[in-house]
């Protein structure tokens, strides 16, 4: 059996290594046309600050290794141009040399990947303006950065004390994550940074209040985040800076421009084999990675896949999906049954020493599916035992259905301790998990790791506690004649406070109840929610309509609604 997989990286390269693991016998033929087979593209960002300081530690597997460990013929600057799916051929330049040869297959895998989205914008190729997808890409922002222009060549010789360097400047297009991670490591290496993003907001996949929590940390760490703006044209200045000109009248200047908006399907080939294309424009395949013709497999970014919470078509460009899309390939080629279960997008970027992730559907996404069992829940639990050093909070979103509690999505964003809960949540959805199990889930716990009741519990708690009746709950922004009812201490009001909202500290509620009226819902907010579940039950067991203000007044600034 002959097997040509056109592609490496994560998903191609994947798919060879474990069908020769699987079928010694079989002659595995992996083309790419780029110069490296298979290396670690989510490290790029962090190869041109210097973070990770040799370009060679991004590189995984060359060819050589390919055919002495594996006994892969793996071609590297070599593009399939066409496939003849009648003959079962592959036409194969070498880029090298133009010449054209024909390879036959018994089986194929396409894993073309999705190149950078790069729009007709006027100036877009100007000297100065990069895309960041590969090893190559990495190499000419570093060689940019150094001496790329006059005054950053001029910049190379600043040495020793300064007290008068002048800024570099960059800007940012697009903020998702190849932009918000180039973002921070232009930081690094001394650039005031400007992201400009078409949307409302960074991180498209998270839901709008959150990723504010994420633009704010940027702001904080001096990267100016311009939202709903879009670049109209480049221009080279005098000086040799470049002028980044917007929808809205405004005008950048740059020492250096990354472009980051996103990635489309490469989906050329397929196309022109003939193979079916989903509406989203990725190569449609079904769980076992087969295409519309099942003699060919597709995998990677290039393909459309089902959201294991909504059911929809999605395109994710994710190297861990990737990789166990290869694996599944290769499994079915072999003639083992197994198949993709779907993605649930489980994601995080790190950002400043802190982090954002999510996993399962969002709200919007929900929203967009036109689901309306949910419920949501906001927390802000500390990343371990707040008694011991260094806790800190993460601040928590976490969606579910409101008619059996079954776990669909949750997002995070703290300093510490994000990605386990996230992780951990995300195996949760995986395995069909209510709130309820997460409740009772047992995990592992010492004071500078998590608390006796880790924040994936308190997760579960809080909306098994919402389901039960036991604390019925109101959101920010919903449309509502109900009393505020806030209970914290004066002294807190004096730093932030909603205008008409009544004051009764919890301390003194039992006391001061009658104060309230009994035929009118009560909306009940603190800080973060803890002291307002507390009133609420002591409201509901005295006859009174309480609702807890989910998230509290933290919950309330992340919406953008705080009144001053």
């Amino acid at each position: 059996m002959k097997v040509m997989i056109i592609g490496g990286v994560a998903g191609g390269a994947s798919c060879a290594a474990r069908l020769r693991r699987l079928d010694e016998t079989a002659e595995i033929l992996l083309v790419e046309r780029g110069p490296f087979v298979s290396f670690a593209n989510c490290g790029l960002p962090y190869h041109t600050s210097g973070i990770i300081a040799r370009e060679q530690d991004l590189l995984v597997a060359n060819e050589a290794y390919f055919k002495a460990n594996l006994n892969i013929d793996a071609r590297t600057r070599c593009e399939a141009i066409a496939i003849d799916r009648k003959a079962k051929t592959v036409d194969l330049r070498h880029l090298e040399t133009g010449e054209v040869t024909t390879e036959s297959y018994d089986k194929l895998v396409l894993s073309p990947g999705a190149p950078s989205v790069a729009p007709p914008i006027p100036g877009i190729d100007l000297p100065g303006i990069f895309q960041m997808r590969t090893v190559p890409d990495a190499r000419a922002v570093r060689e940019w950065i150094e001496k790329g222009s006059l005054f950053l060549t001029g910049m190379s010789k600043y040495s020793g004390f300064q007290t008068a360097r002048p800024k570099t400047r960059a800007v940012v297009v697009g903020g998702g994550f190849i932009g918000l991670e180039m973002a921070e490591n232009l930081v690094h290496r001394g650039f005031d940074v400007t992201v400009i993003e078409l949307r409302d907001q960074v991180l498209a996949p998270m839901d709008r209040e959150m990723a504010e929590i994420v633009e704010r940390h940027l702001n904080h760490h001096g990267v100016s985040v311009v939202l709903g703006d879009a670049v109209t044209a480049f221009t080279q200045r005098e000086d040799g800076a470049i002028e980044v000109a917007t929808r809205s009248g405004t005008e950048f200047p740059a020492d250096i421009v990354i472009l980051a908006l996103g990635v489309r399907p490469d989906t050329a080939l397929a196309r022109s084999a003939g193979l079916e294309i989903g509406k989203l424009g990725g190569i449609r395949v079904n769980d076992h990675m087969q295409t519309s013709d099942p003699e060919i497999f597709a995998v990677g970014d290039a393909i459309e896949v089902r959201d294991t919470v909504t059911g929809a078509w999605s395109l994710v460009a994710l190297a861990g999906p990737a990789n166990r899309q290869g694996r599944i390939a290769a499994d079915v080629i072999a003639g083992r049954d197994s198949r993709y279960r779907g993605t649930q997008g489980t994601s995080i970027i790190g950002l400043f020493d802190g982090a954002a992730a999510w996993t399962g559907a969002s709200e919007k996404a929900l929203q967009n599916a036109g689901r309306q069992d949910y419920e949501k829940v906001y927390l802000y639990p500390n990343s371990n035992a707040g008694y011991y050093p260094g806790a800190k909070p993460i601040a928590m979103k976490v969606l579910f259905s409101r008619t059996d509690g079954r776990l669909l999505g949750a997002q995070a964003v703290g300093m510490k301790g994000v990605d386990k809960r996230i992780s951990t949540l995300a195996m949760a959805i995986q395995m069909g998990a209510t709130v309820y199990d997460l409740e009772e889930a047992e995990l592992c716990y010492a004071p500078q790791f998590g608390s006796a009741k880790d924040a994936v519990n308190f997760a579960g708690m809080v909306a098994a506690d919402v389901l039960r009746g036991d604390m019925p709950i109101s959101h920010w922004g919903d449309p509502s004649e109900a009393i505020l009812l806030d209970v914290r201490e004066p002294a807190e009001l004096r730093v932030e406070s909603v205008a008409g909202a009544v004051n009764i500290p919890l301390r003194q509620l039992r006391e001061r109840i009658t104060e309230l009226p009994r035929d009118r819902d009560i909306h009940v907010i603190c800080r973060s929610g803890q002291r307002a579940y507390y009133a609420t039950r002591i409201l509901l067991q005295n006859g009174y309509r309480a609702h807890t203000m989910s998230g509290g007044m933290l919950a309330r600034y992340h919406r953008g609604v705080l009144d001053s």
